[in-house]
């Protein structure tokens, strides 16, 4: 889990400074076509060739077009646009928004100390947002008000796959979203990679592609699920709120950004918050 935590820290940072060789459509676009080919590998060679159960394909392809592909549209385009630190800590509030959708939608029952978690993750959103210090600029965004749609979508996301509870493995359910996600990527991404100078990419930037991918995308979420299943959602959670903690250092590192302290009390009062659901709901990166 802690390796899962430092992977997904290390992704914004990365796909910040990835961007600076390769447009952020692009980018996404070459991950997810690497991860889909590295995740296929995978599932051959762990479960072998398998047809999928009767009536799945549809659930499948409505997941990945919401979970990856708008979702990761939206993600993308709101990291490039605000800062590495801002974006780690406003999806920290994802619990806390899906939460929210499932006692608003009668999916699951909400408590009293839930309902003040998401009171009080909002409020540290807000002030993340709002916040001047540093070198973060204060005030709305258009990167921020699409990280915002990034939450919504996954917290949309995350309920239909609780509803539809889908017989197949993690693994396989993983793999094919991404399958199902990627498409629509590609296609959002062909204007910017027939604009792309390949000749100028460097082996940092193509590092960093391999990094989105591979480390971000097919294997935290692999270690994820496993430490999902073996540790349980009451325990993930606490490692699931050391990630904004962690991207906000490799930010300072990595991207010299400076958080002022108003922006810490935002992210405190936003891991806080989280922690009070109990709820644990992976970022994905």
């Amino acid at each position: 889990m802690l390796l899962v935590v430092l992977f997904w820290a290390g992704n914004f940072t990365v796909m910040k400074l990835g961007f600076t060789e390769l447009p952020p459509l692009a980018f996404n676009a070459i991950r997810f076509t690497l991860a889909s080919a590295v995740l296929w590998a995978i599932v051959r060679r762990v479960e072998g060739p398998q047809p999928l159960p009767k009536g799945v394909l549809g659930p499948l392809i409505s997941l990945g077009l919401i979970g990856n592909t708008v979702y990761q549209l939206c993600f993308v385009e709101g990291i490039a646009h605000t800062s590495a630190t801002k974006s780690a800590l406003i999806l920290a509030g994802m619990p806390a928004v899906v939460t929210l959708a499932a006692w608003a939608f009668k999916i699951e029952p909400v408590t009293v100390r839930q309902r003040w978690a998401v009171l009080l993750a909002t409020i540290g959103v807000l002030v993340v947002v709002f916040g001047r210090g540093g070198s973060i600029d204060g005030g709305i965004t258009i990167g921020d008000l699409l990280l915002f749609g990034a939450v919504v979508t996954w917290a949309v996301y995350t309920l239909l796959l609780r509803h539809w509870r889908l017989p197949i493995s993690s693994l396989r359910l993983t793999a094919w979203i991404t399958y199902t996600g990627t498409p629509g990527l590609v296609l959002a991404g062909i204007p910017s990679l027939r604009r792309t100078d390949w000749a100028s990419v460097s082996w940092a930037g193509w590092g960093g592609v391999v990094y989105a991918a591979v480390l971000s995308l097919v294997l935290a979420y692999l270690l994820w699920n496993r430490g999902v299943a073996k540790l349980g959602a009451s325990r993930t959670v606490v490692y699931n709120t050391l990630v904004p903690l962690l991207a906000t250092v490799i930010a300072m590192v990595g991207l010299g950004e400076r958080p002022g302290i108003v922006h810490v009390v935002g992210g405190a009062l936003i891991i806080g918050g989280v922690l009070l659901t109990g709820k644990t709901v992976a970022p994905e990166g």
